[in-house]
């Protein structure tokens, strides 16, 4: 049977489809044929069937998945009837890649280099490029130092807990130790470290190793979460700005705490009330009734944590150690599933799927990528590899 006609048979075209998804993601081959048409039924597309889905050129493609405008155009909640629905251009992309596959318009391996398929959200999703030319070049071309990718067993997972994520990270991690401890014994104290990177990469958990390393030797340290610099919600609403940039935070008050603390002062910073979306300071930056601050002693190390501490100039400037903690969008995806959906019940799910797909290529265009540019590290916990400028590698002993 050729393959435009299996198109017609929805039995033939998800056995013939079945097995081209096994090239894509080894883990389709974990599920019986039953269960991957279970879950192929959810997309089947009408009226017309997998015939009627058409097949756009590659360079079409590619061209679409690199814009901004396709990503800000992604809704976080249509609905149908009373029942949040992934995006129609999400499901669009999805089928178009299936008849593609199956009608051999697009190679697997073209399919591979451009996107990746998460299994439980059963969505293709765009692959980020991170290690942009300008980023490569900033970092001396070639890691510091790299381990064997262990993060590779994931492909078969369809969610990652964090006692593996830990595993498969120790070498990488124990060497970006290291490395903090060597910088601090050059640069001394008190030297602020900011720690940004995606959702899910690890930065949490690898913030709270390397504090707790360095208080083993005596070091004290602090840390000052940048999301209590953020104004009331509705305020940033009616501007019609994100969480992103100097608008939408306490900006006086933040390059003001960051230029005390640098010098070994207590600090008060605001405090962010996630439940109302409001500050304890008021759009002057003065303290509201009633509300209380954060105080923050003084400490030999003080990180700065949030998604983008040094894409601001003039706070980039007063920071020791500059990193970016990275982990590849799949694995992301696959953290997330166990972390945000199964243990902490955080979101209805396909409302993260539509979220996800939205923001990993506004995020990293947006705050990962400049910030990879001006860094000092970058901890790949998906290559394995640390990547330091040529100033930083010199202090580590060289590449």
């Amino acid at each position: 049977m050729s393959a435009s006609s299996c198109l017609h048979n929805p039995d033939v075209f998800s056995a013939a489809l079945y097995d081209r998804m096994t090239r894509i993601n080894p883990g389709i081959g974990e599920m019986e044929l039953y269960e991957f048409r279970y879950a192929l039924a959810n997309l089947y597309p009408e009226p017309g069937g997998w015939a009627g889905v058409g097949v756009d050129r590659r360079e079409a493609v590619e061209q679409r998945v690199n814009s901004s405008e396709f990503y800000r155009g992604i809704q976080l909640k249509p609905r149908v009837g009373d029942r949040i629905v992934l995006d129609d251009a999400i499901v669009g992309l999805t089928n178009m890649l299936f008849v593609g596959l199956v009608t051999g318009a697009y190679p697997a391996a073209w399919v591979r280099r451009h996107f990746y398929f998460d299994i439980r959200g059963f969505f293709f999703l765009h692959r980020t490029t991170y290690f942009a030319d300008e980023v490569l070049a900033h970092l001396g071309g070639r890691p510091f130092r790299q381990f064997a990718a262990r993060q590779k067993r994931f492909e078969r997972y369809q969610s990652v807990g964090y006692k593996d994520f830990k595993a498969a990270n120790a070498e990488v991690d124990q060497l970006f130790i290291e490395s903090v401890q060597r910088l601090i014994a050059v640069r001394g104290t008190p030297l602020l470290l900011a720690l940004a990177g995606p959702t899910a990469a690890g930065k949490t958990e690898i913030v709270a190793r390397l504090r707790s390393a360095l208080a083993a030797l005596g070091k004290q340290v602090a840390a000052i979460e940048m999301d209590n610099f953020l104004t009331d919600r509705d305020g940033r609403e009616a501007r019609s700005i994100g969480s992103l940039g100097r608008e939408a935070i306490h900006y006086p008050l933040f390059m003001q705490s960051l230029e005390e603390i640098s010098r070994g002062r207590r600090i008060a910073t605001p405090r962010y009330d996630f439940y109302d979306a409001t500050s304890s300071h008021d759009e002057h930056g003065r303290l509201k009734p009633g509300r209380t601050p954060v105080e923050i002693e003084p400490a030999d190390m003080v990180f700065i944590e949030g998604n983008f501490p040094f894409l601001l100039p003039e706070a980039a400037r007063l920071i020791g150690i500059k990193v970016v903690y990275l982990t590849d969008d799949a694995v992301r995806m696959k953290r997330k599933w166990k972390r945000d959906i199964d243990y902490r019940k955080k979101y209805e799910p396909t409302y993260f799927r539509n979220r996800y797909f939205r923001e990993q290529f506004l995020m990293a265009e947006r705050c990962y990528r400049p910030q990879m540019a001006m860094c000092d590290m970058v901890v790949d916990t998906s290559g394995a590899a640390l990547w330091t400028t040529p100033e930083v590698a010199a202090i580590l002993g060289g590449h």
